[in-house]
């Protein structure tokens, strides 16, 4: 029984990269693992992805870079304002301008600096540096 989908994807995602494989897949599928696979393409951490379905709740095919050092979800889920995304970038990421917090918002699910953009703040879901 799978009782966090978007930690099991992740964990695929990170043993896949430390074994130096260029493919994985990830099921089930839902739209918040398209979602944070999209931020992560949008940042140049993964090479592409498409969604399969399998008749059994689908699948994602994954394209690795080989960029990745970590990729983790954060628990528990903490709400975060617009000013206050700072606090927790220096918690998670290993250094400044390196890395994304993946937050999902009112307007979707966004990388840190688009958040900052925005002005909009939200509850961290993930992190890839």
């Amino acid at each position: 029984m799978k009782y966090d989908p978007l930690n099991d994807a992740l964990s695929v995602i990170n043993n896949a990269e430390t074994n130096g494989k260029l493919e994985c897949e990830v099921s089930p599928a839902s739209k918040l693992i398209g979602r944070v696979l999209r931020v992560m393409q949008e940042n140049g951490y993964l090479e592409r992805f498409e969604f399969v379905d399998n008749g059994k709740g689908g699948k994602y095919k994954i394209s690795l870079k080989g960029n990745i050092n970590e990729c983790k979800v954060i628990k528990p889920r903490w709400s975060v304002k617009g000013t206050g995304i700072e606090e927790y970038e220096s918690r998670y990421l290993p250094a400044q301008d390196f890395g994304v917090l993946i937050l999902t918002t009112n307007k979707g699910v966004l990388s840190h600096s688009e958040a900052k953009e925005k002005g909009v703040g939200g509850k961290l879901l993930a992190y890839v540096y």
